[in-house]
C-alpha cells in the first residue's frame, strides 16, 4: 500500500486486511439460524488508513473517489462499492461506537462478483481498522455483527452473517464451523496437503448479485415455509415435517435448507473424527444437488463446472456462495488440480462461454494488522 502517501501526502496510520472466504458446505443456512462451514481464503483486501477532516475511499479498482462525513452518513447518501465502506461507519456510530473521518485507500485480490464475499472483506477491513484507530477493542464476533449491519441495513443486501464472521475468525489450516444462531465457533483442521488433496475453486465468470431480488425471495420462501411449520426457523424443521408441506416450492426450499444443515453436521464430525478427507466428497456433490433441483439457485455455467470436475476425476464439487452466478468448488487429488481446471476451461471453450478462473484455495488468518 505504498501508493497511500502518492495519493494521501502523508504516511497511512497502518494497514488492516480481511480476508474473502470460500464456504465449505452450508448454504443459504445462516440466515435460517442453522449451520456454516466456511474458510478464510489467502486472497484478502487491504485497507490503508489515516485520520482525515472528511472520509475519502480510493481504489485503483474505481475510476472516483467516494466521499462522505463520518458523522452524519446515512442509508442512501453513498451507494455502490462505496457503500460498504460508508456502511461499517454508519453501523459504529449507530451501535454507539466512536468514529472519525479518515482517508482509506482500498486494494486487494479477493475477486469481485465471485461469490468469495468481496464486500464482506471489505467491510471486516474497514471495521478493524476504525476500531484501532478509534482506540476501542478488536472484538471479532461484535465487529462481524456491524459488518453484517452495514451490508444488510445501509447497502440493502439481505446476507446472512457468515462471510463476516468467516472474515473474523479465520485461522490457518482451520474450517470455521458456525452455529448461526448462538454465535459460536469452532476451529475445525484442514490440512488437506497432509492427504495428498486440494481445494480447486473455479470462478465461473458468471457473476452474482445477491441485491436483484432473488436471494431476497429465497429468504421470504424460507420464512414462510418456517411459520407454516410452526418453528421459529428452518433450522428447528424436520424433514418428516417439511415433506407434509402442501406448497411444492415451499417444500423443495425447506427440504435444501434442512438437508444442508444434516450435510454440515455430518462433514464436522467426519473431520472432527480425523477421517480421510475423500469421504467428505460426496456430501459436496448432495450439496450441490440440492441447491440446483430445491433450492433453484444454479446456473448453467456453475452446473457445467460441477459436472466437468466430478467426471475429470473430483471427489466432490458443488457451488459456494449465494447462487445464481459465482464459484465452484471440487475436492481433488493434488495431482488433479491442472487436469481439473483445463477439463473445466475446455467444457466452457466448446460452449462459447468466457474461460473459468481456476485457483486452490488456502484455508488462512482472519481480519487484522496487514
Amino acid at each position: 500500500m505504498i501508493e497511500f502517501e502518492g495519493i494521501y501526502g502523508r504516511p497511512a496510520a497502518g494497514v488492516w486486511a480481511a480476508p474473502g472466504r470460500v464456504n465449505l458446505i452450508g448454504e443459504h443456512t445462516d440466515y435460517n439460524d442453522g449451520f456454516v462451514l466456511p474458510l478464510a481464503l489467502d486472497r484478502r483486501t487491504l485497507v490503508a488508513a489515516a485520520p482525515a477532516d472528511r472520509t475519502t475511499v480510493r481504489s485503483s479498482r474505481e475510476a472516483e473517489a467516494v466521499v462522505f462525513e463520518a458523522a452524519t452518513v446515512a442509508p442512501g447518501d453513498v451507494t455502490g462499492w462505496g457503500s460498504y465502506v460508508a456502511g461499517v461507519v454508519w453501523a459504529f456510530r449507530e451501535a454507539g461506537r466512536p468514529v472519525l473521518d479518515l482517508d482509506l485507500l482500498v486494494e486487494g485480490d479477493v475477486p469481485v462478483g465471485a461469490g468469495l464475499s468481496s464486500s464482506a472483506s471489505l467491510e471486516c477491513a474497514v471495521a478493524v481498522a476504525l476500531a484501532e484507530l478509534t482506540g476501542t477493542p478488536v472484538e471479532r464476533t461484535p465487529l462481524a455483527r456491524l459488518a453484517r449491519r452495514a451490508e444488510n441495513d445501509f447497502v440493502g443486501a439481505p446476507t446472512g452473517g457468515m462471510d463476516q464472521m468467516a472474515a473474523m475468525h479465520g485461522a490457518a489450516g482451520r474450517l470455521v464451523f458456525l452455529d448461526t444462531r448462538t454465535e459460536e465457533t469452532e476451529l475445525i483442521p484442514f490440512d488437506l496437503p497432509a492427504h495428498g488433496l486440494a481445494l480447486l475453486v473455479v470462478d465461473t465468470r458468471a457473476p452474482h448479485q445477491l441485491v436483484d431480488g432473488q436471494y431476497g425471495e429465497r429468504r421470504r420462501d424460507c420464512a414462510e415455509a418456517a411459520a407454516r411449520l410452526g418453528v421459529p426457523a428452518l433450522r428447528d424443521a424436520t424433514l418428516a415435517a417439511v415433506e407434509e408441506l402442501a406448497d411444492e416450492r415451499l417444500r423443495r426450499r425447506a427440504r435444501h435448507v434442512v438437508t444442508e444443515d444434516e450435510r454440515v453436521l455430518e462433514v464436522v464430525g467426519r473431520l472432527r473424527a480425523g477421517e480421510d478427507p475423500r469421504e467428505i466428497g460426496p456430501l459436496l456433490t448432495a450439496s450441490h444437488e440440492s441447491m440446483r433441483d430445491d433450492f433453484a439457485i444454479t446456473v448453467p455455467h456453475v452446473d457445467v463446472a460441477a459436472e466437468v470436475c466430478l467426471r475429470a476425476g473430483a471427489h466432490g464439487a458443488r457451488m459456494t456462495g449465494g447462487g445464481f452466478g459465482g464459484c465452484v468448488i471440487a475436492l481433488v487429488e493434488t495431482d488433479d488440480v491442472d487436469p481439473v481446471g483445463e477439463a473445466v476451461a475446455a467444457a466452457y471453450a466448446e460452449r462459447g462461454w468466457e474461460a473459468p478462473v481456476a485457483f486452490t484455495a488456502v484455508p488462512s488468518d482472519g481480519a487484522g494488522r496487514a
